[in-house]
Parts: structure tokens; sequence; C-alpha cells
């Protein structure tokens, strides 16, 4: 990873986050029918949904590059197959506690919205890892589940804590439109540039 290759990866992936925000933003306030007074108005709100969509992407980028150097202190410290087994460990653990802990051992009462939130977060990963695994190989299906679930888990457990639906969704979008494309466009990011005579 060269500066030219991480400046690529941080500016497109501000553009996911922004874009994911602006329409998720404007798909919710138009569904709670929020009514704008006039064009600057309009303006603001947009200006707001942009800014809040960057914010988000660079949260989750800090997340991916915390997930790539705990995976790689985790591949260093341990064999391959007990990493792998650790990682599987975590995720079931990441998805227990957003679907079932919270609400019964933390006596959160957004048990039915957690549990929806689940398994969006759940298939969503197994959406990724499927298009992972056609575009690399076997060995990254456990990697980007782990990603993708408990990472997302651990980015989006501070605006759980607010327990508004719409807030959340409007977070979590973006957030994990970002993960998935960070994952998915990370090997050819990292692709040596073939060399010319």
């Amino acid at each position: 990873m060269n500066l030219k290759k991480w400046l690529f990866l941080f500016w497109t992936t501000l553009v996911v986050g922004a874009v994911g925000s602006l329409i998720v933003g404007l798909l919710l306030q138009w569904t709670n029918t929020v009514e704008l007074n006039g064009t600057a108005d309009f303006l603001v709100n947009i200006g707001i949904l942009f800014g809040v969509g960057v914010m988000v992407s660079v949260y989750s980028q800090m997340g991916f590059f915390a997930y790539m150097m705990i995976n790689y202190m985790g591949t260093g410290v341990f064999s391959r197959m007990t990493w792998l087994y650790i990682q599987i460990v975590l995720t079931a653990l990441a998805l227990l506690e957003l679907m079932f802990f919270r609400t019964f051992v933390g006596r959160e009462d957004k048990g039915s919205s957690d549990l929806m939130f689940g398994i969006i977060v759940f298939a969503t990963a197994c959406v990724v890892a499927y298009f992972k695994v056609k575009m690399t190989n076997r060995s990254a299906w456990v990697p980007t589940l782990f990603f993708m679930i408990a990472v997302t888990i651990v980015e989006i457990v501070g605006v759980l804590k607010i327990g508004v639906d719409q807030a959340t969704a409007w977070i979590a979008a973006p957030l994990i439109a970002c993960n998935a494309y960070q994952i998915l466009i990370l090997h050819r990011v990292l692709k040596p540039v073939p060399k010319t005579a």
C-alpha cells in the first residue's frame, strides 16, 4: 500500500459514504414527509446529509484500518486455523450481542429492531463475502464475514444506544456500504502495478 493507492481508497470511500447518506437520508425524510421551506432549506439539508456521509465514511475507514492491524497481528500471533476459529467465535459473539444480549441481558427494549438489524447485517455480510470469494479465493470468506459483521457492529454500537430506528438506518446504511466497498476493492488496490520495460 503506497500513498497513491491509499488516497484512491480514501477518496472513493468518501464518495460511497456521501452518496449512501444522501440516498438514505432523502428516503427517510420523504417517508416521514419532512417539510422544507424553500430552496435554502433544501440545499442546507443536502449539505448536512453529505457531511454526515463523509464523516461516516472516515469512521468506516478507521475501523477498516484497525481491522487490518488486528488481522495482521492475529496472523502473526496465532496459527492460520486458530485465527480463523477466533474470528468465527468473535463474529458469532458480536451477532449474539446485537440480536439477543442487548435485549435480554442489557434490558434494552428494542428487541425486534435489533433482531431485524442483525439479520440485515448478517445477510449483507454473506452477500459481500460471496462476491469477495468469487473475486479472490475461498480463504477470504471468514475474514470478510468477521469484518462485515463484528467490526460493523462495534462501529455502530454508539448509534444503537440512541434507540431511534431512523438514526440507526441513516448511519448504518452508508457505514455498511463503505465497509463493503473497502473489503471488496482491497485486493484490486493492493494488486501490484505491472512494470513497463
